[in-house]
């Protein structure tokens, strides 16, 4: 009985950890029929597809080098020891949305080459802890210490709105799927952890999630 007990502790264990076993999680099929995901584009830089789509809103940073967002500052040549990566995927009315390159990054970027919007900072430019280098959807989370970090807080250095209601520019029912799985809570909540993947939908019809491989030393 005990090494059953013992068991079942670990499988649960194994479930929560995968994000299975979560009281803030449903199987994807609760949602019922999901349009094929469309064609992701053509992978950028960073080996991830950029979709040709708009987007959902300006990477307009409110993070300043001397105000951060949420606790978490926008710094010039900022020391790094805490490094992971969260891909993003947004949907709006089942249509892709842009998660465009330079959130994070204040000023607004004024110089970019390239057809992916490739960037190069200035001195007079600060970085922050979440940021985007590209407008594949990879969020980078470079921090100076380790923390936990949310998509909520996300969308607060972007200067972009989340909620139940809300995401960016786009009103209406938010549905979450976190790496394949309902989110039943608020978005802002979503845990940005390494390797997540999230896909955020505003109204219908739902599409089903699109996942990548993140790349390297990703």
């Amino acid at each position: 009985m005990r090494r059953g007990l013992a068991l079942t502790a670990l499988t649960a264990a194994l479930l929560a950890a995968a994000g299975c076993g979560s009281s803030n999680s449903r199987p994807l099929s609760s949602l019922g029929h999901l349009e094929p995901a469309p064609n992701p584009g053509k992978n950028g830089p960073e080996l991830v597809p950029i979709p040709k789509a708009p987007a959902l809103g300006l990477p307009a940073a409110t993070a300043r080098v001397a105000r951060g967002v949420d606790g978490i500052k926008c710094e010039r040549n900022e020391p790094v020891a805490f490094h992971i990566h969260v891909h993003l995927t947004v949907f709006v009315n089942g249509k892709p949305r842009l998660v465009p390159a330079g959130i994070g990054i204040w000023p607004a970027l004024q110089k970019q080459s390239g057809a992916y919007g490739q960037f190069v900072l200035t001195q007079n430019e600060c970085l922050s802890w979440l940021v985007t280098r590209f407008a594949d959807g990879i969020i980078h989370i470079e921090a100076p210490f380790k923390r936990s970090f949310t998509l909520g807080e996300f969308f607060d250095v972007w200067g972009q709105p989340l909620g139940p209601n809300v995401a960016g520019s786009a009103h209406g029912p938010v549905t979450a799927i976190v790496n394949g799985r309902v989110w039943t809570a608020n978005p802002r909540d979503i845990p940005l952890k390494e390797h997540t993947q999230i896909q955020l939908e505003v109204g219908r019809p739902l599409v089903a999630p699109e996942t990548i491989t993140f790349p390297g030393s990703y």
